[in-house]
């Protein structure tokens, strides 16, 4: 299969105290290929979204190589939407404003932005909500509005960082469920940050675990081999989906308790 994104042995490096450099990813290597759904899984800390920015764009590495379709990377990735863990709709625009301003930036006609944004919307489930603020809105409404901003602008790689961890637990599954259907239409290449293990199986085609930081890298790929198309909730209840939680787990259980004890022990 063709290779949507690269991130090939990826070291990133912050300030740290005193002057000595904390290490968040060392030679981290993480592959998407075209129309792949991918999730990073790990312990808190271990440079998920550290790779999520470096395939967007947002944060050049400090050793490896990010390419992107087979081409270098070079500043901001303009084949990818990035969907963040938090709040990232503009409180003074209407939801069918927020949804058209990545293709304002973009220089599309006024005209052509709202009636895609109009949409979009009706494939989030949000007719007639076009009008409303965000204040107006559910948090789940906020972030189907947040995921048809990002997919109104038709990319091509989809960046997810924890985009519905704040969400309760019966409009996470709507949400999850929702994805996977506007997924399953175009099949998008997809890099999904969580630390819900339960989701990141739900979700994907491959799970990569990450190690415990500093200098972490992947420790662990399972393919997911569920019958597509999936609703969440009931695919949770298979025997498949428990023999796959259960050999992921035992990878992911020794990350997260080595991050325990760093954090208890410093």
């Amino acid at each position: 299969m063709t290779c949507a994104l690269s991130l090939e042995a990826i070291t990133c490096r912050f300030p740290g105290r005193g002057g000595v450099a904390h290490v968040a990813v060392q030679d981290a290597t993480v592959t998407v290929a075209d129309g792949e759904f991918v999730s990073l899984v790990g312990p808190t800390g271990c440079g998920k979204s550290t790779l999520l920015n470096a395939a967007a764009g947002l944060r050049r590495p400090d050793a490896g190589r990010v390419t992107v379709f087979g081409q270098d990377l070079q500043g901001r990735n303009p084949h990818a939407g990035y969907l963040f863990q938090g709040e990232s709709l503009l409180p003074w625009r209407s939801a069918r404003e927020n949804v058209m301003f990545g293709l304002q930036l973009r220089g599309t006609d006024m005209r052509e932005a709202a009636g895609k944004a109009e949409a979009w919307l009706r494939r989030v489930g949000l007719a007639g909500h076009g009008d409303k603020y965000p204040h107006e809105l559910s948090g789940g409404m906020r972030k189907r509005v947040a995921l048809a901003q990002t997919l109104v602008v038709d990319p091509r790689i989809l960046l997810m960082d924890e985009p519905f961890s704040a969400l309760d637990v019966q409009t996470r599954s709507l949400m999850e469920n929702e994805l996977l259907a506007l997924w399953q239409q175009d099949r998008k290449s997809v890099l999904f940050v969580t630390h819900d293990l339960e989701e990141a199986i739900a979700l994907s085609d491959r799970v990569v675990v990450l190690g415990a930081g500093p200098a972490s890298r992947p420790v662990g790929e399972f393919g997911i081999d569920l019958p597509r198309p999936r609703d969440v909730s009931e695919v949770r209840l298979t025997p498949r989906f428990l023999d796959l939680h259960r050999s992921i787990w035992e990878t992911l259980r020794s990350e997260v308790m080595k991050a325990h004890a760093t954090e208890v022990h410093g």
